[in-house]
């Protein structure tokens, strides 16, 4: 199947699915957690892209693919021009993905990897629902890509060149974070344990 036929086929289904290599392929759900993060990203890009060429976008909007396939981020920008009937990003600027324990691995590997084909594509953040980290990829100057670490509440995710900065304080606000299992030694045994 080619993007276009799967554009058409897509608007009859009752599941959400993705174009992978020719086939679709169905989406996993997302919880409570994603999808309150998804949303605050959404008002606070939103909000800054007040008045400006460059809107959001949420997961209803395909992103194309140049190998043909078709991806849905949680979230991204998108500053060509706007076509009532689209389903595709004319000129996505920013892809978000809020990383899920089903497809953690994928969207750190060859989903990042598939983004970063985008030519248009200018960052990437990829955000860690379960602890406050994320990290920022970044198109340099000789058309490579740059990643930055943001790890805390404090951290901030600035985008300059489309007038955007997240706080992750934002990002997270009004959810609690379980904190990680701390390793313990055993004085008889020496073995460790987590508690």
């Amino acid at each position: 199947m080619g993007p276009e036929e799967f554009l058409r086929w897509i608007v009859t289904q009752d599941r959400r699915h993705e174009l992978v290599d020719g086939e679709p392929v169905m989406m996993a759900g997302a919880n409570r957690r994603h999808d309150r993060i998804a949303s605050t990203a959404l008002r606070l890009v939103g909000n800054q892209l007040e008045g400006r060429d460059c809107q959001p976008f949420t997961s209803d909007i395909a992103l194309l693919i140049p190998a043909g396939n078709i991806r849905y981020p949680d979230l991204g920008v998108d500053c060509g021009p706007f076509d009532d009937h689209a389903m595709t990003a004319s000129e996505p600027r920013l892809v978000v993905e809020i990383l899920s324990p089903t497809t953690r691995s994928f969207d750190l590997n060859d989903k990042l990897e598939e983004y970063k084909t985008v030519e248009s594509l200018d960052f990437i953040l990829l955000v860690d629902p379960d602890v406050p980290q994320a990290r920022l990829y970044r198109l340099t100057a000789d058309r490579g890509w740059a990643s930055e670490r943001l790890g805390g509440l404090d951290a901030v995710a600035a985008m300059p060149e489309l007038g955007l900065r997240l706080r992750l304080a934002d990002l997270y606000a009004g959810l609690e974070f379980r904190s990680r299992p701390t390793p313990v030694e055993d004085r008889k045994t020496g073995s460790k344990f987590s508690i």
